[in-house]
């Protein structure tokens, strides 16, 4: 599957991205901001907001199944690149308890298929008390990527890991997701045993 998103990288189609920091982001993050010391972003293609989260002094990593999306995003990030890494979300190698999981068109470009293996996976990898925070295409399709959802679907999927605390419109999206995306933050219930 990794070769349809490394020709598309090759083949600079990538109408996910905007060639910068997404819509809203600088003035989204602060509300996260100081309960998180740490984030993944898991399918963080080009990785431009791996820069930003690194200077508001986060430990950041972000991965890629793309080995195409890896190579631009460590290009662009120069003296970072060594924060972007090739992984399978989805593989052992994916690790660890995080303050904050970032989500950013990675959900929608999995088949809904694959959606019960991710919540599972971000309850995880989301600490106690943490968050899954980030960017949701809240559009139900037939057809994708993207694969968009409505956020009644998004709330079956993650209960009973994560309860929605904030959901806030998102302008100036791409032509690909407005005006349906918005900015949603999950926090990880801290009274369940993590999944095994």
């Amino acid at each position: 599957m990794s070769s349809f998103w490394d020709s598309r990288y090759r083949q600079q189609v990538t109408p996910w991205e905007s060639g910068q920091l997404p819509a809203g982001f600088a003035a989204l993050v602060p509300t996260l901001l100081p309960r998180v010391h740490s984030v993944l972003l898991p399918g963080c293609g080009s990785g431009y907001e791996v820069a930003y989260l690194q200077r508001q002094g986060l430990r950041v990593a972000a991965i890629d199944f793309s080995a195409e999306a890896v190579a631009r995003a460590r290009q662009q990030l120069g003296p970072l690149a060594r924060l972007v890494r090739q992984a399978d979300f989805f593989g052992d190698e994916v690790d660890g308890s995080w303050d904050w999981v970032y989500e950013r068109a990675f959900l929608c470009a999995l088949p809904p298929s694959r959606w019960p293996a991710y919540a599972e996976k971000m309850a995880q990898l989301v600490k106690p008390g943490g968050y899954l925070a980030g960017y949701f295409f809240l559009r139900p399709t037939l057809k994708g990527p993207p694969f968009g959802a409505a956020l009644t679907q998004l709330q079956a999927l993650f209960q009973p890991w994560f309860s929605l605390q904030q959901q806030t419109p998102v302008s100036g999206s791409l032509p690909v997701f407005a005006p349906d995306e918005y900015w949603l933050c999950w926090q990880r219930s801290e009274n369940l045993m993590p999944v095994i």
